[in-house]
């Protein structure tokens, strides 16, 4: 018998697997031969397979779990913020600020301070000003995207810069935020926001590969195996890290295995799929290139309902609880949309939606009907993310339509943006609609999961510790539990961060679960996740991860 290249053994194997046949058990020890599993079960059975050139893991009651899959990610520019003005981990603008005078202090040669991560609940109103960064930076010019990247901190000088002023018009997808007198405020929202990345200097590939490598490894460390890209292509100074891809696949220094979702430009229409279909063959077509294949289109068709930019049904309520005359955006025609989402799935290309608001979830599901009833029953498997706002006629369609939920549990609780920026310009009906995983799951839906990171971190246990409990996960501020009725057991929560996104990857035969044959894609864990109560499922951390059976963070041991 051909002996194994590494076993765990003395633990828990948690295999994972489809939960809702019954696929997910719990074993011992688990043997891998070269880049796959080779045997699981129990710790006797597996010793025959232990001779003198096996590495042996001593688990001493650790836990062995699939590795996860973030279903929607940003790991380049995740990355990018790692290695530049980090804002992420302020406890409020004052930390904020200081973060940024020490960076300007300790980088003197930078033209531009650039980096991001500030929290809305940070400011008043959630607009942040231009005076705050002046009185730190008053002589480069500042450039901050939030967390979640749909709007930007800029201070006086970068608005000099780039000529905007009280006379600069809004841009049709965006919006600049003014004082009374109608001067820039300091804050950009969405499209307004190419006003200035535009002038920004490009970093190098060089810079953009540290970035890429900088992301993975936090990913690795958070238990990633692999992931959906969000954005393949330039977003608001976003820079395309296709090239970056390619080099780190065919290097051998992309260690995760990562689909790239290539970026739907909303300027652009149906022409541009021509040079989706070229981006496609650069990355190896279907096959790919080492671990990275380009074989989705990211079509975001709304904003962040914090600044009104959510496409909604109905409007959004003003400060007094009355009907404004914001409906939010839509940055793709509906009708267009369901003409180039049809094209997209007869070219063989997954879309990925980025849809917040309940009308751009609507327009979306109706483009995936439009594509079913021209093409049939694709294995193009689209999915939407982040899905804040359903309305309830709309939760059976995903079932219906094959579309995954790739939800982004780690939101739905209490916290200070949802409290404050979001429910009183939702009003209560609304409000009770937001995040609704335990109902889409109830109606048979197939789930997904990713952290959105840098939005958020993209530790799975913090994610999955909201999903359960919907309350905040550790180290935030307590809540009582946010529409507890929408909690998921551990069971679907841990099946959409593994299975479910793998499949969305088009790769749940190899990765996932854990299964003899399967690449040997897995984590150490200091605790198995379902022997410890709900609210501590967040504290479980990672050890170790390895793709392919090599390790590729930490120290089991």
């Amino acid at each position: 018998m051909a002996k194994a290249d590494l076993v765990f053994t003395g633990g828990r194997i948690r295999t994972g697997g489809r939960v809702r046949t019954g696929g997910q058990s719990v074993a011992e020890a688990i043997a891998v031969r070269g880049n796959r599993i080779a045997a699981i079960g129990r710790a006797d059975e597996l010793a025959a397979l232990i001779g003198p050139g096996t590495s042996v893991v001593s688990l001493d009651g650790k836990a062995v779990l699939p590795g996860f899959v973030d279903a929607h990610v940003h790991p380049t520019h995740g990355g990018m913020t790692l290695i530049r003005c980090e804002l992420r981990g302020s406890a409020n603008a004052a930390q904020a600020v200081e973060r940024v005078a020490r960076y300007a202090a300790e980088h003197p040669e930078v033209p531009w301070i650039t980096g991001g991560g500030w929290e809305m609940s940070w400011f008043a109103d959630g607009l942040p000003r231009r005076e705050l960064l002046d009185a730190v930076v008053p002589d480069r010019p500042v450039y901050l995207p939030n967390r979640d990247a749909h709007g930007a901190w800029v201070n006086s000088r970068a608005l000099e810069l780039c000529g905007i002023d009280a006379g600069t018009p809004d841009p049709p997808d965006g919006r600049i935020e003014r004082n009374p007198d109608g001067t820039p405020q300091g804050t950009l929202h969405e499209g307004a926001t190419r006003l200035v990345v535009d002038r920004i200097p490009q970093p190098s590939l060089a810079d953009r590969l540290a970035a890429l490598l900088a992301g993975q490894a936090y990913l690795h460390s958070m238990g990633v195996t692999g992931w959906q890209d969000a954005i393949v292509g330039d977003y608001l100074g976003w820079l395309d890290p296709l090239d970056v891809y390619l080099a780190a696949a065919r290097s051998g220094e992309l260690t995760g295995r990562a689909v790239g979702a290539l970026w739907w430009d909303r300027d652009r229409g149906a022409d541009q799929l021509d040079d989706l279909l070229a981006k496609r063959v650069r990355a190896g077509g279907a096959a790919g290139i080492g671990r990275f294949r380009a074989t989705s289109v990211k079509i975001m068709q709304d904003g962040v309902a914090e600044n009104f930019t959510a496409a909604m049904i109905d409007p959004y309520l003003d400060g007094h609880g009355c009907a404004s005359a914001n409906h939010g955006l839509s940055y793709v025609d509906p009708a267009a949309l369901r003409e180039h989402v049809t094209a997209l799935d007869a070219a063989g290309f997954q879309v990925h939606f980025h849809a917040i608001g309940d009308r751009a979830i609507r327009e979306s599901l109706d483009a995936v009907a439009a594509a079913r009833a021209a093409n049939g029953r694709t294995d193009t498997r689209p999915h939407l993310a982040h899905l804040q706002i359903v309305q309830p006629a709309d939760l059976a369609r995903f079932a219906e339509l094959g579309v995954t939920a790739t939800m982004q549990a780690l939101w739905a609780a209490h916290e200070p943006q949802l409290d404050d920026l979001t429910i009183p310009f939702l009003g209560p009906q609304r409000s009770a609609w937001q995040y609704p995983f335990g109902s889409l799951d109830r109606t048979g839906a197939r789930l997904a999961a990713g952290s959105d990171w840098p939005v958020s971190t993209a530790n799975p246990f913090h994610a999955l510790q909201v999903a359960v409990t919907r309350q905040p996960p550790p180290e935030e501020e307590p809540a009582e539990p946010f529409l507890p009725e929408q909690a998921l057991d551990l069971a679907a929560a841990f099946d959409a961060y593994t299975a479910g996104s793998a499949y969305v990857n088009h790769a749940e035969t190899a990765t996932g679960s854990l299964a003899v044959g399967m690449l040997a894609d897995l984590v150490v864990v200091d605790r198995d996740p379902f022997t410890v109560p709900a609210t501590e499922i967040g504290t479980v951390r990672v050890l170790a991860t390895y793709v392919d059976g090599t390790r590729v963070f930490g120290d089991p041991s």
